[in-house]
């Protein structure tokens, strides 16, 4: 078993989902909490999973990131609208020459790290699961759960499978967690956005779940012609999504359970949406090499709308 030591930023769906997968494994991971703390450090952490239920029933759980141990690898796995906090947060906990794994959706995540924290490595990972927190310190994972790791340098460079890479994936793979590698750390954050863009954005707009998405002829046509135009924006920094990837993508979700997307929780929750990351950054990522996005930039503008009269609201 490896001496590496993972702190977990964001004890969510995801980070708690994958913090307990790892520390089910023998991994030493440390949780950072909010507001189920207290009941965290009382009663651990319950997941319920189509791979088998199970229960931490002790935790390294902290309140504040001051009293958290450093940590060979620190898992990002925060809300994008919560980052504001990285720079308060990270460079505390994370060892020199450690690493920064960033568990989260959107685009140019990684330029911003890279600004807060230096002598570390970035790593990314794409995560395609399906999981809700119900309850304190309660996860139910209801699908899938792949994560691809790539590797960050400035101008996203591909940079092949690198040994910290490798060591990562063998953590995660031990913890029961399947692992893809990529070369190449841009394709793959458009790669998510093929299917992040049109379900997270429709779900809201919509009211829907994936399964109605899905069953209507007319969304149907509308999340296929907007993965084809994040493929556009793709194609616009060099890097190719085939078609294939696209139907493979739409046939994931045809399988899958019926799904209440995370930016849906969050909007029916009255919480920010991340919609910057996932929609303004790869908006202006294409603009910038002379691609206009148009059903994206629509879907944009009404997301706008829509969050800023949920906050207003609340």
């Amino acid at each position: 078993m490896c001496d590496r030591k993972y702190a977990i930023l964001g004890t969510g769906a995801l980070g708690g989902f994958y913090g307990a997968k790892l520390q089910k494994a023998g991994l030493d991971v440390h949780f950072l909490l909010r507001s189920d703390y207290e009941h965290v450090s009382q009663y651990g952490l319950l997941i319920e999973s189509k791979e088998g239920d199970f229960t931490l029933s002790q935790v390294n759980a902290y309140q504040y990131v001051e009293k958290m141990p450093q940590c060979d690898v620190v898992v990002v796995a925060l809300k994008t609208t919560q980052n504001y906090l990285l720079p308060e947060l990270l460079p505390p906990i994370v060892k020199d020459g450690g690493v920064v794994l960033v568990l989260q959706n959107g685009l140019g995540i990684e330029e911003e790290i890279a600004q807060i924290v230096g002598n570390v490595s970035i790593i990314s990972g794409l995560c395609f699961l399906c999981s809700n927190k119900v309850g304190q310190g309660h996860i139910r994972h209801l699908d899938y759960g792949l994560i691809t790791l790539g590797e960050y340098v400035p101008g996203y460079h591909s940079v092949g499978i690198t040994d910290r890479m490798q060591q990562i994936a063998d953590d995660f793979s031990s913890a029961g967690i399947a692992i893809e590698l990529a070369e190449d750390l841009l394709l793959a954050r458009w790669k998510k956005l093929v299917w992040n863009i049109p379900y997270n954005g429709l779900s809201v707009i919509l009211n829907a779940t994936t399964d109605e998405l899905m069953a209507d002829v007319y969304t149907c046509r509308l999340v296929e012609q907007l993965m084809f135009e994040v493929a556009a924006g793709a194609n616009s920094y060099g890097r190719n999504i085939p078609d294939s990837f696209i139907q493979k993508m739409l046939d994931y979700t045809l399988k899958m359970k019926p799904y209440r997307t995370s930016m849906k929780i969050d909007y029916d929750a009255c919480r920010p949406l991340e919609v910057e990351a996932i929609f303004g950054n790869p908006l202006r990522k294409a603009r910038a090499a002379g691609i206009n996005l148009l059903q994206i930039s629509c879907i944009y503008d009404q997301l706008k709308f829509l969050d800023t009269k949920n906050q207003r609201q609340y």
